[in-house]
């Protein structure tokens, strides 16, 4: 089934939207993106995952990431379902929903970019997509891949600092340890020599010693992000 890779470019489509037709590089500029399918609307599990993603629309925002969902159903169920998903919220300060959701009826892109859960399928016998995530950068190249099975909801909130750790490391020479979150300690790569690694870290690095005896466990202070 045709997929991306990491590194791949992410095709430039055309596509319906709950705002109108888009061309997908256009529309994410010089940001971020975030494109996320769902199985289908008016689904419990959909429902939730898009309230969360709604209600996490500024934080997207603030780290200049645009967010756009794909469900294999029409404009019309689109919008008709959004209304359930803020009503889900209890968010009666919103009015429209914050971001477009494709249409993707003939499950065309579904396939292009293999999205497809074979194992799932609609009243119809058809198979629904999967929960993907494609985090794209502003090189419009992918970033990040995440594969959800149908049954299983996603954590929001994890895809916000795994944002967090791709543009710092975008950005720094560093890494991000297991359950790093912004702020805290990050680690010097090993392709990073010592004497370089002094000078790039000039809060200083932190070497764990090891039985081994390498010098491999290596930290320093979150570096200052510019921008």
């Amino acid at each position: 089934m045709p997929g991306l890779l990491l590194g791949d470019v992410v095709p430039d489509f055309e596509a319906n939207t709950t705002i109108g037709p888009i061309r997908l590089h256009q529309f994410l500029s010089d940001s971020w993106g975030i494109l996320f399918s769902h199985p289908r609307d008016y689904t419990p599990v959909c429902t939730t995952e898009l309230g969360r993603a709604a209600t996490l629309c500024p934080e997207f925002t603030k780290r200049n990431v645009k967010m756009i969902a794909l469900s294999v159903d029409s404009i019309e169920e689109h919008h008709g379902w959004s209304k359930d998903i803020l009503a889900y919220n209890n968010d009666e300060s919103v009015t429209e929903f914050p971001f477009p959701i494709i249409a993707d009826d003939n499950r065309e892109l579904a396939v292009e970019l293999g999205m497809l859960d074979p194992d799932e399928k609609d009243h119809t016998g058809m198979p629904v997509t999967a929960r993907c995530v494609f985090i794209i950068g502003p090189d419009k190249r992918l970033k990040l891949s995440l594969l959800y099975p149908a049954t299983t909801g996603r954590n929001f909130d994890e895809i916000l600092r795994v944002i967090d750790s791709l543009q710092l490391t975008a950005q720094k020479r560093v890494a991000t340890p297991v359950n790093w979150k912004p702020g805290d300690r990050v680690m010097v790569p090993p392709n990073i020599p010592e004497e370089e690694a002094k000078c790039l870290f000039p809060a200083g690095v932190f070497t764990k010693e090891l039985p081994s005896g390498r010098k491999y466990l290596r930290y320093t202070q979150q570096p200052q992000m510019s921008g």
